[in-house]
């Protein structure tokens, strides 16, 4: 092709509407980064809320709303790889799920506005100046209350036979608030009269090498590698026949015993609230962070069958939801 030609060329697809390019004319532009798998059935299901909320808020995809997707499956260089792709396309806003998406995204941008969800302590890990006026360009839902990691230990003490030791498990490398939180445990376990080990957990070896400890029970972090690599997880407690406890119920309805958590579905309809206010011209700074305010409590007792344990009848009759 000449150069007369290619010039031609470059001016037709200068001139094609942008609906035909990927993106509607006018449209805001949101970039949202996960750290779960495109595939997986949570990140699924988040992704369906997330736009049905926005729709509610009058923000709709092929209308006047682009939406951009990246999913790292749980996996850090991967995780930087699509931070640096989202960055590119110069969005209006970004959604940061997960703590290591928002550790991405705002290395790399300190102008562009981020709404994080599920994440843990953004205090702490320097996301934010304090909760009421979070400043800069950072502002969204956290995952974790205060009391949270002291009413996981609290469930395995009403287990019978009675657990003795439990073992906290997390993957340092993914959970740098695993401190925080372990803390919190160690001063309840003092008065619930049970021996916590911490059981870091890094690679498909060290999960494991869980199903030999039989010992105790088994407290589990909120992780995004526990939660990434969860059917092995839960094969390796099932073999270890030892109770669990975890943060999510989404490992419960895959078999786990019991769960107390964070309603996460809440967190994203509510993220989708800051999503719109900001492209209302609101700015993130003056937007306070908030901490989660439904949590539930899942208890699967085919589970607890096939372990040879019982519940206390005081922690079946606070469930929300008991699975039999």
């Amino acid at each position: 092709m000449n150069r007369r030609g290619c010039l031609a060329l470059l001016g037709m697809t200068a001139a094609l509407p942008a609906a035909v390019l990927g993106q509607q004319p006018n449209a805001a532009r949101l970039g949202v980064l996960s750290v779960t798998a495109a595939d997986d059935a949570i990140g699924q299901a988040r992704s369906t809320i997330l736009v049905e909320a926005l729709a509610g808020q009058g923000w709709k995809e092929r209308a006047n709303l682009t939406i951009d997707w990246r999913s790292g499956g749980g996996d850090r260089a991967r995780i930087a790889q699509l931070a640096d792709e989202l960055i590119a396309l110069k969005p209006d806003i970004l959604l940061a799920v997960g703590t290591p998406s928002v550790e991405e995204l705002r290395r790399r941008t300190t102008t562009i506005p981020i709404v994080f969800a599920v994440v843990t302590d953004p205090v702490s890990q320097g996301f934010v100046e304090n909760l009421a006026h979070p400043g800069g360009n950072i502002t969204g839902f956290t995952d974790y209350d205060g009391p949270l990691a002291g009413k996981w230990l609290e469930m395995l003490t009403q287990v019978t036979p009675p657990v003795r030791r439990v073992l906290v498990v997390y993957n340092p490398a993914t959970a740098p608030f695993a401190p925080l939180m372990l803390r919190t445990i160690e001063d309840a376990a003092r008065t619930l009269h049970v021996m916590v080990e911490p059981a870091p957990v890094h690679d498909a070896a060290s999960i494991g090498a869980l199903a030999s400890r039989k010992d105790g029970a088994i407290l589990v972090l909120p992780d995004f590698f526990t939660m990434a690599n969860r059917a092995h997880l839960l094969a390796s407690i099932a073999e270890a026949r030892v109770p669990a406890v975890f943060w999510s119920r989404t490992f419960v309805d895959e078999g786990g015993l019991m769960s107390y958590s964070t309603d996460s579905a809440e967190q994203l309809r509510r993220a989708a609230d800051y999503i719109d206010r900001i492209l209302k011209g609101a700015h993130a700074a003056d937007l306070p962070v908030q901490n989660p305010t439904k949590f539930e409590l899942t208890i699967n007792l085919k589970a607890a069958k096939e372990l040879g344990i019982t519940l206390s009848a005081g922690l079946l009759a606070i469930a929300n939801d008991v699975i039999e």
